[in-house]
């Protein structure tokens, strides 16, 4: 089988160590192509622009916009014969249904499916404490190994293995590496966690948004059952979740019986 064209994005900036700790990995396995916002997008979801700037980078294209706007400009128009989309590696960890859409690196992933090109979304999970943003850790690029390990294997096998025939793409958060443990860190495969803790306070003109679930993380207690994506993380394994990009539709009676009765709601 030849090299496969890769084409690497991210939300943190093509200038993050996370990303050249992918780039550096995945260059082993196919032929990589940046095409990264040239600054921080994080947590933008798929917002897209009308038009974006692009600048050569060493690595590729860096782009002045979104990470859907980079995979929408790659797979359009720079790396047109791209076979995977890798985005990542993320600075924080993706973990739960409910973030998901928030997140650039996972949109990126999920903007890809839609041009029928496989991808991964990559993130790492880092463990602060309940006073710290996980962004204002500064990580070397060498806490990046279990995420660059678990991408380079994954961009190497799944596609001829036929993962994406079941899936649209992966969502994979890693820990950093236990400096107690020999080889990789345990890969398992997962599902997103449903818990939400989100809550808000109200100070005079200004609401403040809390996500207590990370205070839980920082102390290793946390309600997620076995098989989900924060579960495994905080256990010190790779998570893997396989999912699909599409919204899905079911038609059911009940909103069948209002539908056909909206017409007589009108008299």
């Amino acid at each position: 089988m030849a090299a496969p064209e890769i084409l690497l994005t991210n939300d943190d900036g093509i200038e993050s160590a996370g990303f050249r700790a992918l780039y550096d990995e995945l260059s082993a396995v196919g032929n990589v192509t940046a095409v990264a916002p040239a600054v921080d997008k994080s947590a933008v979801g798929r917002a897209l622009s009308h038009a974006v700037e692009i600048r050569d980078h060493e690595l590729g294209y860096a782009i002045e916009g979104t990470p859907a706007d980079c995979v929408v400009a790659g797979l359009g128009t720079l790396v047109p014969d791209a076979d995977l989309v890798v985005a990542g590696c993320n600075q924080g960890a993706n973990l739960g249904a409910y973030v998901l859409g928030r997140s650039g690196t996972v949109s990126a992933a999920v903007e890809a499916t839609f041009f029928d090109v496989p991808a991964i979304a990559v993130s790492l999970y880092v463990p602060v404490g309940e006073d710290t943003s996980y962004s204002d850790v500064e990580v070397e690029q060498s806490a990046y190994e279990n995420a660059a390990h678990a991408a380079s294997y994954l961009a190497e096998h799944a596609v001829e293995a036929g993962v994406f025939e079941r899936a649209d793409y992966l969502n994979v958060n890693a820990p950093v590496p236990d400096p107690d443990r020999d080889g990789p860190a345990e890969m398992v495969v997962t599902e997103p966690s449903r818990t939400y803790m989100m809550d808000a306070e109200r100070d005079g003109g200004e609401i403040t948004l809390h996500d207590r679930i990370w205070e839980q993380m920082a102390q290793g207690e946390i309600p997620d059952p076995e098989g989900t994506d924060r579960r495994a993380v905080v256990d010190g394994k790779v998570s893997v979740s396989p999912l699909t990009a599409p919204h899905t539709t079911e038609h059911h009676d009940v909103l069948d019986g209002l539908v056909e009765a909206f017409p007589n709601a009108l008299d």
